[in-house]
């Protein structure tokens, strides 16, 4: 069994993050105020399905009386013909019958148009819980006609711990700077922290993982590279900055990626210069001979290393995700600041 199904949450105490969501459910299936249709919006991974069939479960029903679509293949006006029928027959065995309907917003514009009398008017015994990664592309007639909640992304923080509590759970140790990178390449979704260390972990042979090992199993920008761009910032050595991200490039590496570890090591660099007391926990979520390198850059960076700085990284970022050359966004970003 994958990670994500084997570690998917089975009751509301186990989702991570969506405090804001649960409490509002719990509260409502406590006064047995059960609305007839549910919107989940949120990025991939980040636990709309889950919710749902916990929720579906909480409220009384049975695995006969729960439907679940995904309305990237099944997307036809005759297949929301056939749920408008179905849902006047009478549940199995529960109170409800819930359809989850997944990737909503993938159902064609005939479909939808069938789908809104019954999505406003259903059978009390009819619970709808509909949930896509793209809510711009919901009719607003059908948002209209539910009750709306928006997953958020984990953070960070939220994901580190969770990789390091999986890994744990399968036997193995995660160091900090391993689960960091780990955390960082999930890109705010659970289910591909999972997928990353399923690979991870499976091809470990002492279970004992450290930055590298996920570095040569997920083929991310390595380490080393990302010091040489750090000096070449500090330092003022444009060449050696360029010649670090040809060399990212030419090893394939995703170039977004590589600019956020860039930027979340530039952080750093930029919090112990000004002695913001940030030390215990940025020692906490590197490896000790990296915070003993970051120290020892601050030391040296000089007052031109400002959050000007911070900004033209935080743009190359972006920025390289949506260009065709995504190298010339950090080329320009480190020219602007190693002058």
């Amino acid at each position: 069994m994958s990670l994500y199904r084997k570690y998917r949450p089975k009751n509301f105490n186990e989702v991570i993050g969506e405090d804001h969501i649960i409490k509002v459910l719990l509260g409502a299936i406590k006064l047995g105020n059960i609305s007839h249709a549910y919107l989940f919006s949120g990025s991939r991974g980040t636990g709309k399905t889950s919710v749902a069939r916990i929720f579906a479960e909480e409220i009384g029903t049975s695995a006969d009386d729960l439907y679940e679509m995904d309305a990237a293949s099944t997307n036809s006006v005759d297949d929301i013909r056939a749920i408008n029928e179905a849902v006047h027959t009478l549940p199995f065995k529960s109170k409800y019958k819930v359809y989850i309907v997944d990737e909503a917003h993938m159902l064609s514009k005939s479909a939808w148009n069938a789908f809104l009398k019954t999505l406003e008017e259903p059978p009390a015994h009819v619970v709808f819980i509909l949930a896509t990664t793209e809510l711009e592309k919901v009719p607003e007639t059908v948002v209209s006609r539910c009750q709306t909640f928006v997953f958020k992304q984990p953070n960070q923080s939220i994901l580190k711990e969770f990789a390091q509590n999986i890994a744990k759970k399968e036997g193995a140790t995660l160091e900090p700077d391993a689960a960091e990178l780990v955390a960082l390449l999930g890109d705010g979704s659970f289910r591909d922290a999972h997928g990353i260390l399923e690979k991870i972990i499976s091809s470990s042979k002492n279970k004992k993982i450290n930055r590298a090992d996920v570095e040569a199993v997920t083929g991310a920008p390595k380490a080393e590279l990302v010091k040489n761009i750090l000096e070449s910032i500090v330092k003022k050595d444009l060449k050696k900055g360029i010649e670090a991200i040809h060399k990212a490039s030419e090893a394939n590496a995703d170039m977004k990626i590589f600019s956020k570890m860039i930027l979340e090591r530039l952080r750093f660099v930029f919090l112990l210069r000004l002695k913001a007391g940030m030390d215990k926990y940025i020692e906490e979520n590197v490896s000790e001979d990296d915070f003993k390198f970051l120290k020892e850059l601050a030391s040296t960076a000089g007052p031109d290393l400002t959050s000007e700085t911070l900004v033209r990284f935080i743009t190359a970022t972006e920025d390289a995700g949506r260009t065709s050359l995504p190298d010339l966004a950090l080329e320009l970003a480190l020219a602007d600041t190693v002058k």
